[in-house]
This record gives C-alpha cells, sequence and structure tokens, in this order.
C-alpha cells in the first residue's frame, strides 16, 4: 500500500470534472489489453462519455465509485454495482477496476478493491459477484484476495484486438456487519486508511 495514494467515493456532482480523466484510465486499460468491455478503436471522447453517462446511476446509489489519486493524479478507479430487485438486494456486483499502468505495483488495485468491499459490507450486502478474463493479473488479484471461482466460460468476451477469451466467474460471500456498523450507503466513511486491473 502506498500512503500517497487517496481513495475516495466520487459523487455524481463531481462527475464532470473528472469524467476525462477516468476516460483516460479506460483508454489506457484497453491499450495495454484489458478486457473491460472496450475494443481498441475507443477514443478518449467516447470513454469520457462513457463515464459521465454514469451521473444518473451515481446519483440514485446504484452504481458506487471510487477513484485513486497520487496527489493531483487520478491513478485508479473500482464500481461496485449494487442489485435493485427485490429477491436480489443482498448482492452487488465489483466492476470496472483500474489501474494506470505507470501506477501499478503499488498495491492501488488491492486497496480499491478492499475499499468497494468493506462498503459493500457495511451496506448489508452480503454476496458480491465480478467476473475477469482467464489468466489475467487481475484473476490473479482475486484469488489473492480471497474470492472463489464458479467456473470459466470459454469465447466469452473479446479482447481489445476482438479476440475471443475465455472469462472466469468469481463470488465472495460477506459477513453481515455488526448492527451498529451499518447504515446508509452515504454516511460510510471511506476516505480513511485501509488495506489494500481490471476484471
Amino acid at each position: 500500500m502506498n500512503d500517497s495514494v487517496a481513495v475516495e467515493r466520487l459523487a455524481a456532482a463531481d462527475l464532470p470534472a473528472v469524467a476525462s480523466g477516468l476516460g483516460a484510465l479506460l483508454v489506457d486499460a484497453v491499450d495495454d489489453g484489458a478486457s473491460v468491455g472496450f475494443t481498441s478503436a475507443l477514443t478518449p471522447e467516447e470513454a469520457a462519455a462513457w463515464w459521465s453517462d454514469l451521473a444518473p446511476a451515481l446519483a440514485d446509489d446504484r452504481i458506487a465509485v471510487w477513484t485513486a489519486r497520487d496527489g493531483d493524479r487520478l491513478v485508479g478507479t473500482v464500481q461496485l454495482r449494487c442489485e435493485s430487485s427485490p429477491n436480489g438486494r443482498h448482492r452487488a456486483e465489483i466492476a470496472k477496476l483500474v489501474v494506470h499502468r505507470a501506477a501499478r505495483g503499488r498495491g492501488i488495485a488491492r486497496r480499491l478493491l478492499t475499499t468497494a468491499e468493506e462498503f459493500a459490507g457495511s451496506s448489508g450486502r452480503t454476496l458480491l459477484m465480478l467476473d475477469t478474463q482467464t489468466g489475467s493479473t487481475a484473476e490473479r488479484l482475486y484469488r489473492s484476495a480471497g474470492w472463489t471461482p464458479l467456473g470459466t466460460v470459454p469465447d466469452y468476451a473479446a479482447d481489445p484486438a476482438g479476440v475471443l477469451r475465455p472469462t472466469t466467474f468469481f463470488h465472495k460471500i460477506l459477513l453481515p456487519a455488526p448492527p451498529a456498523a451499518q447504515g446508509s450507503e452515504r454516511s460510510v466513511e471511506l476516505t480513511g486508511p485501509q488495506p489494500g486491473l481490471e476484471a
């Protein structure tokens, strides 16, 4: 973990100011070959627009987003996508865990992952899901962080070059938080020191 890196939750009102920086993170990940839902044709403008389109979901807490900053530089991000169906409000999905190539190897991805997991638990979620390209650096991170593989689906998603690759699905069971620790999602403190690529 690098103490110079600050991890903070992103508010919907802050999204316009950081959309281009988040877009640059996404483009960097795609250029590095990460399977994060886009192909190599992704432009910085398209990536920034994709982030901007998340504003309504951030505003009503369907998605929580954290950023990692080293000084003024945006170096990482992660999302928690919360299920809203009546029979699925106990679960959420980790998505778009991305760290800039120049900032890797410093524990930032693990810190972002831990932040999202702790927030999910404090918000009453007891089951987390995610998927990642089989054999990727992200897969090794999730295995080392205690995630359980459910199985691998061949040719599930194309990599940035358009080649179909297998995807491994994971889950993690979270212990319910003690009643005194539970509260609204907005009331959870996220910016203090915490332990701690996409999928």
